[in-house]
């Protein structure tokens, strides 16, 4: 298993727009994915689970992964949240 731990730049979080890309993102890995805030930890490749978290600009979460491409994956999603501008990529 892979983790890292990041803080949330762009200015919507992870709401809406972005969390839709967020799992679009996360879909094309085949490792399991997860984003934990808290003590809460949700499936990334779920929009409902992404949104449950409510990841808000400046909020700190990890994402964790296990499976053949869990590097990539981590960090690929990791540079998307540390980005301010990852919700203008989508808008």
């Amino acid at each position: 298993m892979y983790k890292k731990t990041v803080v949330v730049k762009n200015k919507t979080g992870l709401h809406a727009r972005p969390a839709a890309l967020f799992v679009q993102v996360a879909g094309n890995f085949s490792s399991s994915i997860w984003i934990q805030k808290d003590e809460k930890k949700v499936n990334a490749k779920s929009i409902m689970g992404i949104m449950s978290l409510g990841v808000s600009r400046g909020a700190t979460i990890t994402i964790m992964a296990n499976g053949p491409d869990e590097i990539k994956a981590v960090e690929t999603l990791a540079e998307l949240v540390s980005t301010e501008t990852s919700d203008e990529v989508i808008g």
